[in-house]
């Protein structure tokens, strides 16, 4: 996997690494997804799974540059750059358009899915029994998931360890929203919004040199509690990037077929068309989270009306999600011409 890298191939590397950010904080949306129609994926899960006993004895014996090339750390480094990055920029923009332009987000996406759709199924020309029995089993429990309700947060360390393994499988796997399992946890405010906020706001507060975070209980608790998710995205990451190795090796048409099914149902969750859900107590009051905000437990879904100039701008949005995947695949193509 390691080879030479244009600049080009840097610059768009770390663009995917901001899209992948970017779409692993929006529920029903899979940074795996991204990774896979970039024409990344199996390249992202090989590299990953290079960190192992070999590499942790190449670091631990001083061997920086073997360990560095071994784990094919210039892709991992600027892939992850551009996930950091996205989590404090591309991300609040994201936030912002969620919150004042949410049908086109959304419309976007389900457009990015229609695209990934075609982008994997259009070469795939081993449709089997086994195969197309999985790829149902996929559809069936990516529709499943998208109809599930939320439990209620949890702050134990523990349960924040398991989520972080948990969540993270949207990285590594197409379809299966990381995101969209922290609302199902019931974790997603205190996990990708008030945490994320934490640490943005030390960060700020550090390069004003103030440590008055320190003093801060809640800061700390808060900051503590993004330190063990870390923990556990990271530890699940290089789990199931093992376990995903063996299988790609092993069975790539089945898997290919169960990703293609899972994508196929998980569009149940982007649908553009429907009416926030928010969590409400017996009187009927909605509930707040830390800063505020009504606490999103699911979706109401409807169709679209014709009658209306925003459904046509929405649907402009689909044909961009679905022209956005299309540029990529064409970039691809033009990139093993040129290779």
């Amino acid at each position: 996997m390691n080879h030479p890298r244009t600049f080009m191939d840097k610059f768009f590397l770390v663009i995917k690494g901001l899209c992948m950010g970017a779409a692993n904080k929006v529920p029903g949306v899979s940074g795996g997804i991204v990774a896979f129609v970039g024409g990344f994926y199996e390249e992202f899960i090989y590299s990953l799974q290079k960190i192992n006993a070999k590499a942790f004895k190449l670091l631990f014996n001083g061997r920086f540059k073997s360990f560095y090339r071994y784990v094919n750390g210039s892709f991992l480094a600027l892939l992850i750059f551009g996930m950091l990055v996205s989590y404090f920029s591309v991300s609040k923009v994201l936030d912002y358009f969620l919150e004042h332009n949410e049908l086109f987000v959304w419309a976007t996406f389900f457009g990015m899915i229609l695209g990934s759709i075609y982008y994997i199924g259009k070469d795939f020309g081993y449709w089997t029994k086994n195969t197309i029995t999985t790829a149902i089993i996929g559809l069936s429990v990516g529709i499943a998931i998208s109809f599930l309700s939320p439990a209620k947060e949890n702050d134990n360390l523990l349960f924040i360890f398991l989520c972080g393994m948990i969540s993270v499988s949207g990285m590594t796997l197409p379809g299966l929203s990381g995101s969209f399992i922290l609302i199902l946890l019931g974790n997603y405010v205190l996990l990708l919004v008030d945490s994320v906020n934490a640490l943005y706001d030390t960060f700020a507060e550090l390069l004003q040199g103030d440590f008055g975070f320190m003093d801060n209980r809640e800061r700390l608790r808060t900051l503590k509690i993004l330190a063990v998710f870390t923990l556990g995205s990271a530890t699940g990451l290089v789990t199931l990037s093992h376990i995903l190795s063996f299988v790609l090796k092993r069975y790539k048409h089945i898997t290919t077929a169960v990703i293609l099914g899972f994508i196929t149902g998980s569009l149940g969750t982007v649908w553009p068309w429907k009416k926030t859900i928010y969590k409400e107590g017996l009187d009927g009051k909605v509930f707040l989270d830390s800063n505020g905000e009504q606490i999103i437990v699911n979706y109401e879904r409807f169709l679209p009306n014709l009658q209306i100039s925003e459904t046509w701008w929405a649907l402009f949005f689909v044909l961009l999600g679905i022209g956005i995947l299309l540029l990529l695949d064409w970039y691809g193509k033009n990139r093993k011409k040129h290779a």
